[in-house]
């Protein structure tokens, strides 16, 4: 009988966004992970980033793995899937611990501390998908990262909660399980891209990973190992087409099919006035099939630049909120199929007053080049995400502690 241990160790990560449902199979040798396949197929079964129709969804996962696999000839069992949409929230947790007597703080006291903050009430229909450490408070003196060694009677730990509806969470597993794959676990979406795209140094500098689907933004921000804010935005790409439509219709009496106004955007639209031909004349077919009628980029791009000035409002808000509105150091990283739109970097850096840059994969060999590209970031990080599981599973000489809280 062949030795468990020797045997390959395959990492696949599963993003079902509401357009497409990108696949991404790697193996893990001496403890590197490396590219052996993925696919991208049409996502088939949500409604405005739900889940509506179970089947539907499960067919578009079984899709994108079949694919993988006859590309990398291997068998799939295990994913971890992506978590994102309108059902994602974040809120502060606290939780004390009472030593009875002063004494040197443990690792495994953190660890209990952290859980006791994770025991909160949560509203009915909503379940807990990530805690993520912040600091402690050491005998009321707060502030502290890791404070193992140090003697108190009383250490408090203060946790980001990131939670979601139980609904929408068991019908994206019960999809996967219906394509016969075994889910290891489901990951925040912008915190399985900054797996892939921030390095830990520029964690510790302080970034914000935004992560633009077509019917949700979703955002993770660090300090240092510790993400201190998430949330999910409902402003998204699938606002600044259907924008397009709209304000054509209401402002120059131009009415537009919602694939042509999605065609417009990619082909001719920017997210700030000034970065294009602007009097450049573009052909818009029309909806009813009597031809079509000139505008000029200009007039599409104004469209644009509103709405993406009201979705970095949003964001803006959400960074203010935990603390970090002038501690981004190294900036934001878009990623998702959304930041390809020309100017969005721009629009990032003229509304944040920080640097923007895409989110890209790092960290995986034999990544192709022609995946560096903001679309594959998630997905990438799930499959290195459930890298990190294999090795915890297979080290037993760690077991899992306050660092495995981290969500690192």
């Amino acid at each position: 009988m062949a030795n468990s241990r020797n045997l390959p160790k395959y990492a696949v990560g599963l993003d079902a966004g509401s357009s497409r449902t990108r696949c991404v199979l790697c193996v893990l040798e001496d403890q590197r992970l490396r590219f052996l396949a993925a696919a991208s197929v049409p996502t088939q079964g949500f409604q405005k980033g739900r889940v509506a129709d179970v089947n539907a969804v499960s067919q578009s996962m079984l899709a994108a793995v079949k694919e993988a696999e006859t590309r990398s000839r291997v068998l799939v069992d295990s994913v971890v899937i992506g978590l994102g949409g309108p059902s994602l929230e974040s809120s502060q947790g606290r939780g004390v611990y009472e030593f009875g007597r002063p004494r040197e703080i443990a690792p495994n006291d953190l660890a209990y501390a952290v859980e006791l903050a994770s025991r909160v009430q949560i509203q009915p229909g909503r379940m807990l998908v990530h805690v993520f450490p912040q600091d402690f408070t050491v005998d009321g003196r707060a502030g502290y990262r890791y404070p193992v060694g140090l003697m108190c009677t009383k250490l408090e730990a203060n946790v980001l909660l990131v939670t979601t509806s139980e609904q929408e969470h068991e019908a994206l597993v019960s999809a996967a399980h219906r394509a016969h794959l075994s889910v290891e676990d489901t990951v925040f979406e912008p915190v399985a891209a900054a797996y892939a795209a921030v390095l830990p140094e520029e964690r510790q500098r302080g970034a914000a990973v935004i992560d633009f689907g077509l019917h949700s933004t979703g955002m993770a921000v660090y300090d240092g190992d510790a993400c201190v804010g998430a949330a999910s935005l409902q402003v998204s790409s699938d606002h600044l087409t259907r924008d397009i439509a709209v304000s054509l219709q209401h402002f120059y009496g131009i009415s537009v099919a919602y694939d042509d106004a999605e065609t417009l955007k990619r082909g001719y639209g920017c997210a700030m006035l000034g970065l294009t031909a602007d009097n450049t004349l573009i052909e818009v077919p029309l909806s009813d099939s009597r031809g079509s009628r000139e505008i000029t980029r200009r007039q599409l791009n104004e469209i644009l630049e509103a709405r993406a000035d009201e979705l970095f409002d949003h964001i803006r808000a959400e960074i203010d909120r935990c603390g970090m509105s002038q501690a981004l150091m190294e900036g934001v990283f878009l990623t998702g199929a959304g930041a390809r739109l020309p100017g969005l970097l721009d629009m990032a850096e003229r509304k944040l007053n920080c640097h923007a840059k895409f989110g890209l994969g790092v960290g995986i060999l034999d990544w192709p080049q022609n995946f560096q590209d903001p679309a594959w970031t998630t997905p990438a990080g799930l499959a290195m995400y459930a890298a990190r599981l294999r090795q915890q599973k297979s080290n037993r000489r760690c077991p899992p502690g306050f660092f495995g809280l981290l969500g690192w």
